[in-house]
């Protein structure tokens, strides 16, 4: 085996920026199954959240978290992202990340459900490209070693120790094993679980899958946030319309021209996303339609095209002015909130396993991400992790709010009608386990999935390693949703649709002990 220091596998912004990081203390490996441009990272339009505005703290940060996360965020967790947040934006000046600014500063705009503008921005709506984009090049400056069109299919494992990582080079199909002191997933999410997502493809839970068959814990996996404004237009792919946009002033109207967000809640459109997104379901289900309409013909026309030139040029390359006619949107899966969980040093269960960005639970998000807090959770817990692998020393730190835990069962159950396909999959997801759930729905996703699981054949190439991991992770949320009854955050149960002090914990899922 080819060994290293470090094998990181993904390569968005946790991949790379943890890679930087790792460099300066040993040798490293990224891993990607594309090329180390394809992920999340450079379709993020939003920006950063950090609290550097001369009207903002990180007391204040922490309390917007806290109540999004609509109780079982980590306060512990949550308190160290705001307060590392502002060293954490200086190292990405420091990479070259250019920022706008405004006479000289940095300039903030606000977001849904924080109580100030905070949030850090670069090429107007462009910012994760351009993030993507500075620390690449600064990968391939440091020669950071980098394996693309390169699959991880298992973790290797060694007496409850992390060895290495066994590949198949997807041009090849030729079989590698790369051996390492330390491994860090930085996969991304699993947005491919749905017909509808914000997500690119490689978008498919490969680290869960990964981290769940090599004996890590799993958790809060029915928390999956929905981007309530996604471009919705015949025969285009699901395209995000920022949240900043209705940060900027946009308003949602629905299909008679109605502006209805008020009715829903005081927030109007900057609450929550889970409220936003369910309130456009319950509109176009009221009016009959597939989608509601995003409107920023009000504003001037100068904002729009400069603040917003990435969603203004896809936008006109449809046909649609959005300075002059109103945007169609529908919701779409776009955050993964659960998965591999970890410490306050983004360490794993598993020995040498650690897990950064999307693919983590840090508990910071608890059951409703205060967007965008993704990428600052990103930088402050890959620096973590870093810091925990050189040395550093420092408590451990155990979830304050309580945890249920369950294993996944391999069951014998009869082959279900609908064969196992990526369409089937993603169409049972968003109607059985999308926006809006209950027993029923939950309870047939549930029979089939795990039919599925168990007759799957063994994987060959990508789509089928993609297929294999996204069942198993479609079984992870499915089992956890049927099992929180109650609505929490972006988890709603239309049969449960109340908090319930019964069930402000978390739900942890392991693998079956044989």
């Amino acid at each position: 085996m080819n060994n290293y220091d470090y094998i990181i596998i993904g390569s968005g912004i946790a991949g790379l920026y943890t890679a930087l990081l790792a460099q300066e203390q040993g040798s490293v490996l990224i891993i990607t199954k594309g090329d180390i441009e394809d992920c999340n990272t450079r379709y993020a339009q939003g920006g950063i959240a950090a609290p550097i505005g001369l009207n903002d703290t990180p007391a204040l940060h922490f309390n917007d978290t806290i109540k999004a996360g609509d109780g079982l965020s980590d306060p512990e967790a949550a308190r160290i992202l705001t307060d590392e947040a502002p060293d954490r934006i200086s190292d990405l000046v420091r990479l070259g990340v250019p920022f706008d600014t405004v006479n000289g500063s940095i300039a903030l705009t606000r977001e849904a459900a924080h109580s100030v503008p905070r949030v850090l921005h670069a090429g107007g709506d462009a910012t994760g490209a351009h993030i993507e984009r500075t620390l690449s090049n600064r990968v391939r400056e440091k020669k950071i070693k980098v394996l693309e069109n390169c699959l991880v299919t298992d973790i290797l494992i060694d007496g409850g120790k992390v060895t290495g990582a066994r590949t198949i080079d997807l041009r090849t199909s030729s079989a590698l094993e790369f051996g390492c002191k330390y491994m860090i997933l930085a996969t991304g999410g699993a947005g491919h679980l749905f017909k509808y997502t914000t997500n690119p493809d490689v978008a498919t839970g490969d680290g869960v899958a990964l981290a769940f068959k090599a004996g890590a814990e799993l958790t809060d996996m029915e928390f999956y946030q929905f981007h309530p404004t996604a471009l919705r237009l015949p025969g285009v792919a699901p395209f995000l319309i920022s949240e900043a946009v209705r940060g900027e002033g946009g308003i949602l109207r629905n299909v008679e021209g109605y502006r209805f967000m008020t009715n829903y809640s005081s927030q109007g459109e900057l609450a929550p996303r889970d409220v936003v997104a369910r309130s456009i379901v319950f509109e176009m289900r009221k009016t009959g339609s597939d989608r509601v309409f995003l409107d920023v013909t009000h504003l001037p026309v100068s904002v729009v095209m400069t603040r917003f030139p990435n969603i203004y040029k896809f936008c006109s390359d449809q046909g649609l002015d959005i300075t002059k006619g109103l945007i169609p949107v529908a919701p779409a899966a776009h955050y993964m909130m659960g998965g591999v969980k970890t410490n306050i040093w983004g360490e794993t269960n598993i020995d040498g396993l650690f897990a950064a960005g999307e693919v983590a639970c840090t508990g910071v998000h608890g059951a409703n991400r205060l967007a965008p807090n993704s990428m600052l959770e990103v930088l402050v817990y890959s620096k973590r992790i870093i810091q925990r692998t050189a040395g550093q020393q420092g408590e451990d730190h155990l979830h304050d709010i309580g945890e249920a835990r369950y294993s996944l069962k391999m069951e014998d159950l009869p082959q279900p009608d609908v064969s196992p396909s990526l369409r089937a999959l993603q169409d049972m997801i968003w109607n059985k386990a999308g926006i809006i759930r209950d027993k029923a729905g939950l309870s047939q996703a549930r029979t089939t999935l795990a039919a599925w699981h168990k007759r799957l054949p063994e994987p060959t190439d990508r789509p089928s390693y993609e297929l294999n991991n996204l069942v198993l992770t479609g079984r992870l949320l499915v089992e956890s949703a049927l099992i929180r009854e109650e609505s929490r955050g972006a988890h709603f149960r239309s049969d449960f649709p109340r908090h319930s002090t019964k069930w402000q914990k978390h739900i942890t899922f392991t693998t079956e002990k044989t």
